[in-house]
């Protein structure tokens, strides 16, 4: 073995502290998660390509819901919360007193991945016993796909509307829990509503919008209504606020 200077010493002694901060450094940001990355992206590209399809006429809702929904049973949530770059959006979460909060995730340019994603996205962070209140949709398709947390989530299907009510019937009423998902559309599972079971409780949503040309947006109601023949309820149409103040 040779003899190293103290000179040549320091210096391999400095390179090898260097190279291990170099590590240290893309490990904490992620940087080696660029072959996982691809993973994650994967579905969400599937799910734009399925979107592009639902507002082109080239799929209908129905059928758009069961091609999500198998999408969604596939997805690892693991490499989803990575993705996603879940912890930093968990410190930077800011919880309402009632309803949920939003926040705006970036997903990062990964190969495959189309910038112009037709759908929109978000997070849904909510406290114990906060909710989404309930609320149907027009013109539009949504997906859940909950991140962290225990959900009571319930869907109802959206029979029939006028001014100031709206008839529905209860389809699903479970819990949710990590990895679990759920589809909304005008024809099935219009009306959806989840409450969650512990603080800190995320879910990650995506939205297509105008389906179809015309008005598009969420419509609230309270389900606490008369009740008809064929497990129907008959519900208020209400708005935001009041529908926060009893069920937010």
């Amino acid at each position: 073995m040779s003899h190293l200077s103290r000179r040549d010493f320091h210096q391999q002694s400095l390179a090898a502290v260097l190279t291990w901060s170099l590590l240290d450094t893309l490990f904490s940001r992620d940087a080696f998660a660029a072959e996982v990355k691809p993973i994650a992206a994967k579905w969400l590209a599937e799910l734009n390509t399925m979107s592009v399809d639902l507002k082109g006429k080239k799929l209908g809702p129905l059928e758009w819901q069961k091609q999500v929904e198998h999408l969604l049973s596939q997805v690892d949530l693991q490499d989803t919360l990575k993705f996603l770059d879940f912890d930093k959006l968990m410190k930077n979460a800011k919880f309402r007193e009632r309803g949920e909060s939003s926040m705006q995730g970036v997903l990062p340019q990964v190969e495959g991945l189309p910038t112009d994603l037709v759908f929109g996205h978000q997070v849904f962070a909510l406290n114990k016993d906060r909710s989404v209140v309930p609320h149907g949709h027009d013109n539009m398709a949504t997906a859940f796909l909950i991140l962290k947390g225990d959900f009571q989530g319930r869907h109802y299907d959206r029979l029939e509307d006028d001014k100031e009510h709206m008839i529905v019937r209860p389809t699903i009423d479970r819990t949710f829990g990590p990895g679990s998902y759920s589809t909304v559309t005008d024809l099935k599972d219009n009306v959806h509503w989840f409450t969650a079971k512990n603080d800190s409780s995320f879910i990650f949503n995506i939205h297509v919008l105008s389906v179809k040309p015309g008005r598009t947006g969420r419509v609230y109601i309270d389900p606490n209504g008369e009740k008809l023949s064929d497990e129907r309820l008959r519900c208020r149409i209400i708005n935001h606020n009041e529908a926060e103040k009893l069920y937010g």
